[in-house]
């Protein structure tokens, strides 16, 4: 057998969970992220989420090379920066690091589905008091290295008044409108990404 049937075979692999909560989602006993949430149980298994929330998609903040100098030589590899989320309230972020990107982005996108959060939807516009979940409730701020992001209440309908590439990870959280703004060396993805994990963690909790 070839070495990439071998490997097709592993991934076609049916799940088999390693710990208590994971057994737990597979007899259907855990039935929600948001009842894991609650009850402050630890995400270890990226099949969890995968099996919880199987509409979850990925994005692919950035790859670069990576060299490290060891006694053998210089070491490349590759790493890279996946963000997920189901666009209706669950977001992650995670990074990865391989000799071949593929690799490299396999590892970033499930450490992202471990390190999945909920993201408090709301509507906390002034302007509009929708009651609906579109928006951010209230302002929240979030650092990662120099960059510093900063999310507004907006209106319904208004949309995401932000750049393309934060546009694009406020939409996997499931904010559709927002009045959005960044400061510092935007330009570096991967601390945008984490720097809006961050604000996002800091209020983290069930959407309201």
């Amino acid at each position: 057998m070839s070495d990439r049937r071998r490997r097709d075979d592993r991934e076609e692999a049916p799940w088999v969970p390693r710990t208590k909560l994971g057994k737990m989602v597979q007899e259907g006993k855990m039935t929600s992220l948001d009842e894991i949430f609650q009850l402050g149980l630890k995400l270890r298994e990226p099949e969890i989420v995968k099996t919880l929330v199987p509409d979850l998609k990925s994005e692919v903040v950035s790859v670069g090379i990576v060299q490290k100098q060891t006694d053998a030589g210089e070491l490349t590899r590759f790493g890279a920066v996946v963000a997920v989320g189901n666009g209706n309230g669950f977001f992650g972020v995670g990074k990865g690091k391989a000799a071949q990107m593929k690799s490299a982005i396999d590892k970033a996108t499930n450490d992202a589905l471990l390190n999945v959060i909920p993201v408090q939807i709301g509507c906390g516009s002034w302007e509009c008091r929708c009651g609906t979940k579109h928006s951010v409730p209230y302002r929240i701020v979030g650092k990662a290295g120099s960059v510093r992001v900063e999310l507004l209440p907006a209106p319904r309908s208004l949309g995401t008044v932000a750049g393309p590439a934060l546009a694009n990870l406020l939409a996997l959280a499931g904010i559709k409108d927002v009045w959005a703004r960044t400061f510092g060396s935007t330009d570096t993805l991967s601390s945008l990404a984490n720097a809006v994990y961050d604000a996002f963690s800091k209020s983290r909790g069930l959407n309201v």
